[in-house]
């Protein structure tokens, strides 16, 4: 693991609840990290709070005055197209609360990588191709994080298979697969390619403590893969969301309109669509809010759990996967 120490061993797992729009919050965060796994949320989330929030989560998760903080680390996510002033007054509070590692996304993390850097702070970049990943590489990432296909909400298009091993080939810090992980085995599976650790989302929103609604959580638990549809009607770009959620938005899931830019997108279905002054044409549903977002992992939430028993269980199927690998190297690489 090319993980630094003083994160590594925190770990029960090597695991990040991942960052997600609307339902990462201070609850979700701090269970992950008691339960021995990175807690992550976007600072967009907290909206004008960011520092309560970060209050809250550092004192739950220190251990005692003086030592090594006895949680696993937490880890704020940066979403890098928004506005200038914003995000400088977020990289700001982070700072001055002592954050150890940062995952920055939808965008180059340029901008951020100096301040975080003099703070003592690791940054992870988001990249979801081969090209991507060596311009976050040469801005000063400590390391990458690979939006694979199967993600939820925006996706990336690569197999996380590949994308991992053609990253391999020339970069040797940190890897995070984002994609498709639903369970301990698939986490082993990612540590077997190369990876230090895996972003596991969809799972996470179907949890208590998640901020997800009532009703978000069920459908999750209802859906299964075949329920995820790739669409850039409601952002502009490739996200994997519910059908079930768009038909009861009110809209077709198979005549969206596909051609629809990031602005236009952003003019219907965002939350600042009320900041615009052309109202000649309809506004549709929130996205994140009307409509929902979930990744192919879909198919295995089967319940809705505490997060720390969703933890334990993923523990116990990652153990038993290392398990079997063992048994097939004693047998010698055949199959049972």
């Amino acid at each position: 693991m090319s993980l630094p120490s003083h994160i590594a061993r925190r770990l029960r797992l090597p695991l990040i609840a991942a960052p997600m729009l609307k339902v990462s919050g201070p609850e979700l965060v701090i269970a992950a990290c008691r339960s021995g796994v990175i807690g992550a949320f976007p600072t967009a989330n907290a909206r004008d709070a960011l520092d309560d929030w970060l209050v809250r989560i550092v004192q739950a998760t220190s251990g005692e005055q003086g030592r090594e903080p006895a949680a696993a680390p937490f880890c704020p996510n940066l979403i890098m197209h928004r506005e200038p002033r914003a995000l400088a007054v977020d990289v700001e509070c982070l700072v001055r609360h002592g954050v150890e590692m940062v995952i920055t996304s939808v965008g180059s993390p340029a901008p951020v990588i100096a301040p975080l850097h003099a703070a003592g702070c690791l940054v992870f970049a988001d990249v979801a191709t081969v090209a991507h990943a060596r311009k976050a590489i040469a801005a000063g990432a400590d390391g990458l994080v690979l939006l694979s296909a199967g993600a939820g909400g925006q996706t990336g298009w690569l197999n996380g298979m590949a994308f991992v091993r053609a990253l391999r080939s020339f970069f040797h810090g940190p890897l995070i697969l984002a994609g498709g992980v639903s369970d301990g085995a698939a986490l082993w599976a990612a540590r077997a390619l190369g990876c230090d650790l895996a972003y596991m989302g969809t799972r996470f929103i179907a949890t208590e403590e998640s901020m997800a609604s009532a009703a978000y959580k069920s459908m999750l638990v209802q859906s299964e893969a075949d329920d995820v549809q790739l669409t850039r009607a409601f952002s502009g770009l490739p996200a994997s969301i519910l059908r079930p959620s768009i038909a009861a938005a009110g809209l077709d899931p198979d005549t969206l309109d596909e051609g629809i830019s990031p602005e236009r997108a952003k003019e219907m279905f965002s939350d600042s669509r009320g900041k615009f002054t052309d109202t000649r044409q309809a506004f549709g549903p929130k996205r994140w809010s009307d409509i929902w977002s979930a990744g192919h992992s879909v198919s295995g939430v089967d319940a809705i759990v505490p997060t720390a028993q969703l933890v334990e269980q993923t523990r116990a199927e990652y153990l038993e996967a290392i398990s079997a690998t063992e048994s097939i190297a004693r047998a010698g690489g055949g199959w049972p």
